[in-house]
């Protein structure tokens, strides 16, 4: 027994690891890539249709695999629930790439953390959660840690700033979006490389408009795209962009297995530590200065998201409790068949963990 829950524990730190260096690596190369290819939007173009293709063959082995037929969205379908998901998404990651243009990457990961205020704005608005004392606290928390953050900082740049916050509001959209999409069983989107197969196309179009106003005339006349003097400094650039590609195909992936094989918990605060390590990260390998008031506000921020993650899960152990409570009384048999050992099993303390419900999870958080 304890040789399987060592071999359990074992797997979920490697599955935490995988997760941990794609997500921390596509953060730090969207900002090492910007210093050589000022044009995110069109990175971030090619890197959907790079994700568009790496899904569509996954989708294809996990057919001949199985033998089953995946999940397909009719037109219809697609433009009333997907491309809302996907216009929100794509203007997301286009903005949040945009922005390491001008930000550094320590402003850039305390300002993306402060989509939870806009994802629960948004799920306040779609009824996805009820208005409690202690939302109000996290988003208090949250708030004021991005404001001790950001007063008097020695590298704020208020055009990067403003991107990424556009991108945190629109990110607060997107989740909201995507979990409503997920959560339509009719659909059958619930694997997110089937998510990812529908949402890249629309995801492309929606982006391109963007791309075709702000970046369409200074890429016609930049030499880093048509006028090379050597076939190396192309190559270089196709090897760059297909890093990147694959970096937010694995990052999406890795958060499925993380949370296929232990639970939505386990990426949430693997995702705080994250936010720690990258900040650390940025100060020692990237010369980022913070000062007392930024790391204090950055403490802060994190516990307003620690009391975010702690209540969601206090919230799905309430909610599976229920689930069975109900399951239970909807049976006669069963329900004289508790009433019988109640006395016998009251004073048995359930397993560490053994409460714990697997919630869906939302696919390409933060990061990209």
């Amino acid at each position: 027994m304890a040789g399987a829950g060592g071999a359990a524990l074992g797997r979920a730190a490697l599955l935490v690891l995988l997760y941990y260096g794609f997500s921390i690596g596509i953060v730090f190369y969207n900002k090492w890539l910007m210093k050589s290819f000022p044009f995110p939007l069109l990175a971030t173009l090619l890197h959907l249709l790079l994700i568009f293709g790496l899904s569509a063959l996954a989708r294809a082995l996990a057919r001949c695999r199985s033998g089953r037929p995946r999940a397909a969205l009719s037109w219809a379908d697609c433009l009333r629930w997907a491309a809302p998901a996907a216009l929100s998404t794509s203007l997301d990651i286009g903005l949040s790439n945009w922005s390491f243009l001008y930000v550094t990457v320590s402003l850039y990961t305390m300002t993306k953390s402060s989509a939870i205020l806009f994802i629960l704005l948004f799920s306040l608005l779609f009824k996805l959660e009820e208005v409690r004392v202690a939302l109000l606290l996290v988003v208090l928390l949250i708030a004021g840690g991005l404001f001790m953050f950001t007063y008097k900082s020695t590298q704020f740049n208020a055009q990067g700033f403003m991107l990424v916050l556009c991108a945190s509001f629109l990110g607060g959209i997107r989740w909201t979006l995507t979990q409503i999409l997920m959560q339509k069983a009719d659909l059958g989107l619930q694997n997110p490389i089937d998510i990812m197969f529908h949402l890249q196309p629309l995801m492309f179009l929606g982006l391109f408009p963007l791309f075709a106003v702000f970046e369409g005339l200074p890429l016609s006349i930049s030499e880093k795209l048509f006028h090379f003097h050597e076939a190396g400094m192309l190559f270089s650039l196709v090897g760059k962009l297909f890093l990147g590609g694959i970096l937010a195909f694995g990052l999406g992936f890795s958060e499925f297995l993380l949370v296929s094989r232990t639970s939505s918990l386990t990426l949430s605060i693997a995702g705080i530590f994250k936010e720690i390590c990258i900040l650390f990260l940025a100060t020692h390998l990237l010369g980022d200065r913070l000062s007392l008031l930024n790391w204090l506000g950055f403490a802060v921020c994190l516990s307003g998201i620690s009391l975010h993650v702690i209540l969601k899960a206090m919230n799905s152990k309430g909610e599976k409790a229920l689930k069975l409570h109900k399951e239970a009384s909807s049976d006669p048999d069963l329900e004289l068949l508790l009433r019988h050992t109640e006395h016998a099993v009251c004073d048995v303390p359930l397993a560490a963990g053994e409460g714990e419900g697997r919630a869906a999870h939302l696919p390409g958080r933060s990061s990209d």
